[in-house]
């Protein structure tokens, strides 16, 4: 089973957008931002139409077409970011219902779920504290 990275890369994105911002650019490319995550244009393209749809970054078409923070990275968390574009829970059940005639098949959905929440709310919780800023001013603070 594979980590799913979509979090990291939208927040990588965010936070390159935000420095590239503060060092006087409007907009950032797709292609800019691709470079610094080391992943393909098309990847940051569908992250960002996530980011934008829940109303973290902008785009602009045309001449000087490109992206910018909709909102202050301190007013944006990881929960927003990960609400953005994470869809579903973080944990599944059986895709087909267990044998109901077995003493675990009857039982095990309901305990897994409730263990399951218990988790999702302790992510959810833990996302919330942290700013996109906190994220970029410990991007800054890591040695090189």
């Amino acid at each position: 089973m594979s980590a799913n990275s979509r979090l990291t890369i939208a927040s990588h994105a965010l936070a390159w957008i935000g420095l590239y911002q503060r060092q006087g650019h409007e907009v950032a490319t797709s292609e800019q931002i691709a470079s610094s995550a080391n992943t393909n244009p098309v990847v940051i393209r569908r992250l960002l139409g996530d980011l934008r749809r829940a109303g973290l970054v902008e785009s602009r078409r045309g001449v000087g077409a490109g992206w910018s923070l909709a909102r202050d990275l301190g007013s944006m968390t990881l929960l927003d970011v990960y609400e953005a574009v994470e869809s579903g829970p973080l944990f599944a059940m059986h895709r087909t219902t267990p044998d109901q005639n077995c003493v675990v098949g009857h039982g095990i959905q309901p305990t897994m779920q409730r263990v399951y929440d218990g988790i999702e709310q302790t992510l959810r919780h833990e996302l919330a504290r942290v700013t996109l800023e906190d994220v970029l001013q410990d991007v800054l603070a890591t040695p090189r």
